[in-house]
């Protein structure tokens, strides 16, 4: 059983926001190799692939952007430690959601560092409150979190919308759904739908 040690803690969230960050580079140039391979399908008129391929690529930006969010929340951790290093049973309002976000999380990806983290963040609290984290009883862990985590097989309107940017981004023609609609489809939420259209910006960013 892992102990609560506030130096060894501090430690690994050093390590744990290192390894996110280098994790999400590493995403981020495979993410750009695929779109290439999408546009590159489309131009040899294997749409089928091309729209499977989206599929994943989709799903990997809603990773990378639970990883994103983790860093984040490690970074807050490590910049208010001070308040870890109170003797209470509870942690402070400042550091509740970060902490939360963590316990919930982070054995939901591949970062070891994240994994070790979790157990150690554990154990600084009572166990009550770990098992309502883990568990998110009453709503507890942030709704960005949970939803990230709950993110589905996107909509065929969604690849479509998706992969027409990303022909658009490398000069490709493509008829189907070049762009993004002004209006969700009526199986995406209005906030898959702003994040998809997030992800647009970013990559013409990305393609320039």
């Amino acid at each position: 059983m892992v102990r609560w040690h506030a130096t060894r803690t501090k430690i690994q969230l050093k390590l744990a926001i290192q390894r996110s960050r280098m994790l999400q580079e590493k995403k981020a140039a495979l993410a750009k190799k695929s779109r290439l391979e999408i546009a590159e399908l489309v131009e040899r008129n294997k749409l089928e692939s091309a729209r499977v391929k989206t599929e994943s690529l989709i799903m990997d930006d809603v990773h990378l952007e639970l990883l994103e969010l983790l860093e984040l929340y490690c970074e807050t951790l490590y910049a208010r430690f001070g308040l870890l290093e109170i003797r209470n049973n509870e942690p402070e309002d400042a550091i509740r959601e970060p902490m939360i976000a963590i316990i919930h999380a982070a054995h939901r990806t591949e970062v070891k560092e994240l994994h070790i983290l979790q157990d150690m963040l554990s154990a600084r609290y009572s166990t009550e409150f770990s098992e309502a984290a883990l568990n998110n009883t009453e709503n507890c862990v942030p709704e960005r979190i949970t939803r990230k985590l709950a993110f589905h097989m996107p909509p065929p309107e969604m690849v479509d919308a998706y992969l027409g940017e990303i022909c658009k981004a490398y000069q490709v023609p493509f008829d189907q759904a070049s762009a993004p609609p002004d209006t969700p489809p009526t199986d995406a939420s209005d906030h898959d739908w702003r994040k998809l259209v997030q992800r647009f910006d970013a990559l013409r960013r990305n393609n320039e």
